[in-house]
């Protein structure tokens, strides 16, 4: 009997194995749908029980004993914290009145700076660096570091000043700045100059922008109202910028006119701005000579405030506090740089087609006769040597010798459109553009809604 079960359950095994793997498929997909079946049912089941929020709601209490007062003092005791803080350097610094305004009181640690020749160096009467302090909850110092770029070096310095046992350790490090890309946007309400400033955007940015949109932005005469966005390169040090670099790409809305410019560089040649059509935005000259500045006095005839006779002002002055940077506004060749009678200090440029500019009355001069400038290098700083009342640029525009209204000179084109072998990566990277570009434009719309 029990010989004969066992022989019936060997051949239904066999028969079962056999039909798995003869309809392996089949099998499977039955068991999944019964499977579905049933939880199916068992959601069915428990959507019919009560509704949550009819059932008893429940307060349970429970007793909680706190630590002891004395534990607490005693964690409150041995609980500590650190401080963080960041400055700017002034030039008037002294070792007490910066740490005062990190919020640290620590006689030690200005002995420290002022007594230490790397920390002196360079924390006082050095504007401008950025200090970032840790301190202790009792506001002593436990570590000071201060970033900044040496001249002509593509990195940057740190100095570390570490509290090390009852005493201070400086040291000197040397690294590479990191390179990224910013967006920001705004609105004008005044002036373009105030409207970067409201969006955090460095003044280097802010005069690229008024020269790449000075053939077709009158910025003298914005409307409330108008709008741009920017993108531009940043290089940080330990996460902070320590400098801006050149914009890749704007947009400014004036008029209900959008105007639109992107960086492009073709291999092998200069890079420059164009239109996402592809048109060059590159002008044989730069608006103005010097950024950030009025114009005193324009090319008319007025009074002479020396000579105190009526004559013709065949330039253009532009006030500025001395030292300002003067920058070439076109490429060209130095003709002549030194002194002449009422100029005073004086570099005059040679550009195509028998054109020159001339700029006078500068506190210094930072080129010489022969030297090839491209446009926008700095060749010297407003002054007021010669026959000048007072600190400011005069600038002169000649074509064959006869002055001509320097106002009118940014109006020249120069630039040549995108060829035809660069023209695909062109039109990627135009497009990649507005779309970075309208985001911008749309974070500065929702602002002003």
């Amino acid at each position: 009997m029990i010989n004969g079960i066992l022989a019936a359950e060997e051949a239904l095994a066999s028969r079962l194995a056999h039909t798995f793997r003869t309809y392996p498929r089949q099998i499977t997909a039955a068991i999944a749908a019964l499977l579905l079946s049933a939880g199916g049912g068992a959601f069915a089941v428990a959507s019919l029980g009560p509704d949550a929020s009819e059932l008893p709601v429940k307060q349970v209490f429970e007793t909680v004993k706190p630590l002891a007062f004395e534990n607490q003092l005693e964690a409150l005791d041995t609980h500590g914290f650190t401080l963080f803080r960041t400055e700017i350097t002034r030039s008037s610094d002294t070792a007490e009145a910066l740490l005062r305004r990190l919020g640290i009181a620590d006689d030690a640690a200005a002995a420290f700076v002022r007594g230490n020749p790397e920390a002196r160096v360079a924390l006082l009467g050095r504007a401008g660096r950025t200090v970032t302090a840790e301190a202790s909850q009792d506001n002593t110092l436990q570590k000071l570091s201060a970033r900044w770029m040496p001249d002509g070096d593509g990195g940057f310095k740190r100095l570390v000043i570490e509290k090390v046992g009852g005493g201070f350790h400086a040291r000197t490090e040397t690294d590479a700045l990191t390179p990224g890309t910013r967006l920001a946007s705004g609105i004008v309400r005044s002036s373009l100059f105030a409207a970067t400033d409201d969006a955090r955007i460095p003044d280097s940015v802010a005069s690229q922008l008024a020269d790449i949109f000075s053939g077709d932005v009158d910025f003298r005469s914005l409307r409330k109202g108008d709008r741009f966005a920017v993108v531009y390169e940043t290089f940080d040090a330990d996460g902070q910028t320590l400098r801006s670099g050149r914009v890749l790409s704007a947009e400014f809305e004036t008029n209900g006119k959008l105007h639109q410019a992107l960086w492009f560089q073709e291999p092998g040649q200069k890079g420059a701005y164009y239109r996402p059509n592809g048109d060059s935005l590159r002008r044989a000259y730069l608006n103005f000579p010097v950024e950030f500045t009025r114009v005193s006095s324009g090319f008319a005839s007025r009074m002479h405030p020396i000579l105190n006779t009526w004559r013709q002002h065949n330039g253009v002055d532009y006030a500025a506090p001395t030292g300002t940077a003067v920058r070439t506004v076109g490429d060209g060749t130095v003709e002549f740089a030194g002194t002449q009678s009422g100029y005073g200090n004086i570099v005059i440029v040679n550009h195509r087609n028998n054109q020159q500019t001339a700029y006078a009355h500068l506190s210094r001069i930072d080129v010489k006769a022969g030297q090839t400038l491209t446009q926008g290098q700095t060749l010297g700083a407003v002054g007021s040597t010669g026959w000048a009342t007072g600190p400011h640029l005069h600038f002169e525009f000649r074509i064959n010798g006869e002055y001509h209204d320097p106002t009118t000179i940014a109006q020249q084109d120069s630039g040549a459109p995108i060829s035809p072998a660069a023209r695909p990566s062109f039109d990627r990277l135009a497009v990649a553009t507005r779309t970075e570009l309208a985001a911008a434009f749309s974070v500065v719309q929702a602002s002003a809604d």
